[in-house]
């Protein structure tokens, strides 16, 4: 059913700044960083952004590299020419960045770039971003994402964006807020509020919609909410409980758990086209939080049918019967799946804590990534080489996010100013980035 949609204030170039300001600290590092210097771009042009302190803020946060300060520099080159490379060596920096910023006379600027090997004295990667000066923070990200990838062989993400809900004021004053924000947790817009909670944001496969749960009506539904319009939808408002919205691969369905007046939440799926509803799990048991499989073929879901909660993984091929996926302790839930499909994460219980874990789906290795006390909702980055979860330190302690890498080594908090934030999700790459 299609309610009202939120006005024209929505649109993102005019949404209001959250209340619930970021402040990010780097919690951990690989043992020996890739030692980098990113120098002053040279601008001409007002930049309202400083493009070489986004790119080593970036860098520098990944946990994998370490910055030289401005100050330690013993020049500000802005192209190779300039670099004296015996100059250099002697600051200890394996690479060095140089650029500069300069209008196109279109109303667009070009973002010019280089990644120089100080120990060859080669030029490793060389790019051109250009846009509007609005989109130069994103320029700035998008030259990070290439630096990374050159240097590590992996897929940056840093010009891709997270949404998640924050929970402001406390009593009758108490807001609910679904954010969007860069992946480093700046440029926050506010894409709806309500006095009502709002829980679990899914982003779809091509970042321009957003499903998430309201109980505006007192009463879980789940929307479907474009970013950019603030168009909504109410696609689901079955009688018990609507939760837990996760898009398919291909953006055409929704998995979805419903209790319906059994009391008993099962999984569905929900064709967004022709508004069918498909019952997936048929037991007696709770059946909650599915997400699904990189091909589309298959979803993976929590159930406690063997007595304790567990993952499961159930072929839509009709016929088929679900298969337990973890056997670790006796709590593991809240499945996601990384874009590649080689890895499961989930949130398992250990002494008493309930903590991030991440199990290779070809080995079945099970690694436990966080230390809780209370860590919950992972969510991939589209690289898959990153997690971002929910964690509340302690009891009576405000909700934060947090961020840690597939392997362990290298984490991020992202900590409100005020209030506390929760239910992480994040985007896809942007469609025109690769």
């Amino acid at each position: 059913m299609r309610t009202a949609a939120i006005a024209a204030l929505l649109a993102l170039g005019g949404l209001p700044a959250a209340q619930a300001q970021l402040t990010i600290k780097i919690t951990s590092g690989v043992t020996h960083p890739v030692p980098i210097a990113v120098v002053p771009f040279a601008e001409t042009s007002s930049a309202s952004v400083n493009v070489a302190a986004v790119v080593q803020h970036d860098l520098v946060g990944s946990g994998r590299f370490s910055g030289l300060a401005a100050a330690q520099m013993p020049a500000t080159p802005d192209h190779a020419a300039q670099v004296a490379f015996p100059v250099w060596k002697t600051t200890g920096v394996d690479y060095l960045v140089v650029g500069r910023v300069k209008p196109m006379g279109n109303g667009e600027l070009a973002v010019d770039f280089n990644l120089l090997n100080v120990l060859t004295g080669q030029s490793v990667v060389r790019k051109r971003f250009t846009g509007p000066a609005a989109a130069l923070r994103n320029a700035a990200h998008r030259v990070s994402d290439a630096i990374y990838q050159a240097i590590t062989g992996i897929r940056g993400a840093f010009d891709t964006r997270i949404a998640y809900v924050a929970v402001v004021g406390s009593g009758a004053a108490q807001r609910f807020q679904l954010v969007v924000a860069d992946a480093d947790g700046y440029n926050q817009h506010l894409i709806l509020e309500s006095r009502f909670p709002i829980m679990s944001p899914v982003w779809s496969p091509d970042g321009k919609w957003l499903a998430y749960v309201s109980f505006e009506d007192h009463l879980s539904a789940v929307y479907l909410q474009r970013v950019r319009t603030g168009q909504r939808y109410r696609v689901s408002a079955r009688p018990g409980e609507n939760g837990s919205p996760s898009f398919s691969p291909n953006g055409q369905e929704l998995a979805l758990t419903l209790s319906g007046v059994s009391g008993y939440p099962q999984i569905y799926v929900l064709n967004l086209h022709t508004h069918q509803f498909t019952r997936i799990t048929h037991t007696p048991a709770i059946n909650t939080g599915a997400t699904w499989a990189p091909d589309g073929r298959a979803l993976y879901f929590t159930s406690d049918r063997a007595g304790s909660p567990q993952i499961y993984r159930k072929s839509l091929t009709p016929g088929s019967l679900p298969r337990r996926i973890t056997f670790t302790d006796g709590y593991n839930a809240d499945p996601h799946i990384s874009p590649n499909g080689t890895h499961l994460a989930v949130v398992t219980q250990v002494g008493g804590q309930y903590c991030i874990a991440v199990q290779n789906l070809k080995t079945g290795n099970f690694r436990v990534l966080t230390h809780g006390p209370l860590d919950s909702t992972p969510s991939f980055a589209p690289n898959g080489a990153e997690l971002i979860y929910a964690n509340r330190p302690g009891s009576g302690s405000e909700g934060i996010l947090e961020t840690t890498s597939v392997d362990g080594l290298t984490g991020m908090t992202l900590r409100p100013t005020h209030g506390q934030i929760q239910d992480p999700s994040w985007g896809p790459f942007p469609r025109n980035s690769h």
